[in-house]
């Protein structure tokens, strides 16, 4: 039998700048080419967005602020019972810009990327979840149901 988790709780922010979403590899050495929105764990004492900020901050350099819920999304590997909820965030970008050379601390974060809706709506970037683009050029917050969990 798989082992079973509590779900583990994650922040991710959805930037939009001149009408194109960063996003980014988090698989460390480029080991799959799945995209996703910055963002990470949620730590204890510390507000979803505060989490939000520093996440964006170590994975990209940027400085964000942080909006409004735009999705709530949960995925799972039936494997091991592995469950994370991702609480995807607006935001904007208050300083800094995209640079080759930043390293993300940790180490995950190995690409980033703004993309246009016309390049994820083309099939030949690989980006979870699915739901990604209609919440990120949307408004209002969806739910985006629980998914099996892809590498």
């Amino acid at each position: 039998m798989a082992a079973r988790f509590k779900p583990r709780l994650a922040a991710r922010a959805l930037i939009l700048d001149q009408d194109r979403l960063l996003l980014v590899n988090a698989y460390p050495g480029g080991i799959s080419d799945l995209w996703c929105a910055p963002g990470g764990g949620a730590e204890a004492g510390q507000s979803l967005p505060d989490n939000l900020a520093r996440e964006v901050h170590e994975e990209t350099g940027l400085t964000v602020a942080v909006g409004e819920p735009a999705l709530i999304n949960e995925f799972h590997d039936p494997k091991t019972g592995f469950h994370q909820v991702d609480l995807f965030f607006r935001a904007t970008i208050l300083a800094g810009t995209l640079r080759a050379d930043w390293t993300d601390p940790e180490a995950v974060v190995t690409e980033r990327r703004f993309f246009s809706r016309a390049e994820l709506a083309s099939g030949k970037i690989r980006f979870k979840p699915d739901s990604l683009a209609e919440a990120a050029w949307g408004t209002g917050c969806r739910y985006d149901p629980l998914e099996e969990i892809v590498a």
